[in-house]
């Protein structure tokens, strides 16, 4: 069978849906000074901590002080915290300087707040002041924590439909952080990748960003958002990135959506990512610094984020390629790695909970499957195939002697109550870890369990089929299901986000679904609800849902 790389599918469909949407000039999205005053990109929070929280947000001072243009002047921004939402009870105060060398945008660390507790914040510049956002800090370090509840979200394209994910999230008011896993934006111009043939909402800039002037413009495209905007005024993100915050399939030397020379050098355009990245995420991350980092909840959990882009070797060029389980190969990097595996240990906090960027689970696809739907599972898990079977070679599968080395570390030291939350892939996913992911069918003890949300846009199996959803992917669903047997749950077709909520009894991960991502107002359901009861490691049916 034939392979393609995404690059090469992408570029070749779209170009026509997006004639019409190009025409009318700046897309919509673009930011204009004057409609959107000096917050026009909204405020957010992020990584909470017992003592304090990061706060965020972007300054357009003067009109020509726009996103990516390296125009304008330094600036001094007030910022305020407050113990009620009509700050009467202001509890932290304090200025920060910025201008054009950060693309204007403002990130400082609130201290001396209180642990578990809910706070207002602001920023003010001149006479204009900020929306107010809600933020929370987290519980006192080994403090009784009766409950927790995170959003958790993944896989947002602005050209494949409209952010109404985040607008349920954010009116649920109930949540003490929102995980985002990956790909918060993507890297490819109009008609490259889109909702099957149409593009929703035109990207901005108008081509792929490869330099850092388009990755400023791109982040602020996504926070002119009103949805998104809402979710970051309503709760803490704990981010990380996966590939498409620099570009599809990135690795530490290069990326399959990128090439030498013509797009530039690979250093300079991933260090024009993670600046870009920096400057406009509520993360306690500046360039050349380590994305990678752990969150603690009191006894109830700790949360270790993954940066699965940074240090990896090179993707394996198939599934047959032997250097899939070469010990020389890493996903992680030796210094993540240990790292990881010191988190993950019988004592400290309860629950184990990684946030994941790429599915750890192995996964192998039957060659029962039609030619069709093989492409189709081809293109969706990463354009690679063994004798015809797709594999992918992205994930942790493509890097097995990392995964062993985490799994011989879970069974050997009894390490119980470990939970990977994990995005990319573009559909939803309950999954046992194996005590021997090699063994096929993978059968007997889960050392750990696995939680994969849905894309909050981006096209799933059944937009590349070109079927109804729920109609032609249910058959590929029960044909991987029936050869992994330890995967337990699987929807090719949802668009949505999840829910995690953590008790000492147990994890449950509540899939919500949208009726139509293409829709700006459109409403989502409850599919289905998975649960990890404590000591099992083993994913079981919950309550309610609609599978």
């Amino acid at each position: 069978m034939t392979t393609f790389t995404r690059r090469q599918v992408l570029r070749s469909a779209g170009v026509a849906a997006v004639a019409g949407t190009m025409a009318t000039g700046t897309p919509a999205g673009a930011f204009s000074a004057s409609q959107n005053g000096a917050f026009g990109h909204g405020v957010a929070s992020g990584d909470p901590m017992p003592d304090g929280v990061l706060l965020w947000t972007r300054v357009t001072p003067t009109p020509e002080s726009l996103p990516g243009s390296g125009a304008g002047p330094d600036v001094s921004v007030r910022w305020e915290v407050s113990a009620d939402p009509a700050f009467t009870k202001v509890v932290a105060r304090g200025t920060a300087a910025t201008g054009p060398g950060r693309d204007h945008t403002v990130k400082v660390i609130a201290t001396r707040l209180a642990p578990g507790a809910s706070y207002w914040y602001r920023f003010i510049l001149g006479q204009e002041i900020s929306p107010v956002g809600r933020t929370r800090t987290a519980p006192a370090a080994g403090a009784p924590v009766d409950r927790l509840k995170f959003g958790v979200v993944s896989c947002a394209n602005w050209q494949a439909g409209y952010f109404s994910s985040y607008r349920h999230l954010a009116a649920r008011g109930d949540l003490d952080a929102v995980l985002h896993l990956g790909d918060y934006l993507y890297e490819y111009g109009p008609g490259e990748y889109q909702a099957r043939d149409v593009v929703v909402r035109p990207h901005d800039p108008a081509h792929e960003m490869t330099q850092l002037a388009h990755y400023r413009r791109r982040h602020a495209q996504y926070k002119t958002d009103a949805d998104l905007q809402a979710l970051h005024a309503a709760a803490p993100f704990i981010v990380t990135w996966d590939d498409h915050e620099s570009a599809n399939d990135a690795w530490k030397g290069g990326a399959e959506n990128h090439t030498e020379g013509a797009e530039g050098a690979w250093s300079g355009r991933f260090a024009a990512a993670h600046q870009a990245y920096a400057e406009w995420m509520p993360v306690r991350y500046e360039p050349g610094g380590q994305m990678y980092r752990r969150l603690d909840f009191g006894s109830l959990a700790s949360l270790s984020m993954l940066d699965l882009r940074s240090y990896r070797d090179q993707q394996a060029a198939n599934g047959t390629d032997p250097s899939i389980s070469s010990t020389a190969r890493t996903i992680t990097g030796a210094a993540q790695m240990d790292w990881l595996l010191g988190n993950l240990k019988s004592t400290g906090p309860q629950w184990k909970l990684v946030g994941n960027p790429v599915m750890i689970a192995p996964v192998r696809v039957p060659s029962t499957l039609s030619t069709a739907e093989l492409a189709g599972v081809q293109k969706l898990m990463g354009g690679t195939s063994i004798s015809g079977v797709p594999y992918n070679v992205d994930q942790w599968d493509g890097y097995e002697a990392d995964r062993n080395r985490v799994v011989r570390h879970l069974r050997d030291n009894a390490v119980k109550d470990a939970v990977f939350l994990t995005g990319d892939i573009h559909s939803g996913w309950a999954c046992d870890i194996p005590a021997d992911p090699a063994s096929y069918p993978a059968t007997g003890d889960s050392v750990a369990a696995e939680l994969v949300c849905t894309s909050v846009t981006s096209d799933n199996l059944d937009d590349i089929l070109n079927v109804p959803p729920r109609t032609g992917s249910v058959a590929v669903e029960n044909a991987i299901k029936a050869a992994n047997p330890h995967v337990k749950y699987l929807d090719f077709d949802s668009h949505g986000y999840s829910v995690l909520d953590v008790t000492a009894a147990g994890v449950r991960m509540d899939w919500y679904v949208l009726a139509e991502r293409t829709s700006a107002s459109s409403g989502s359901a409850l599919s289905t609800s998975f649960n990890v009861q404590a000591g099992t490691g083993k994913v079981t049916p919950g309550q309610g849902g609609l599978q």
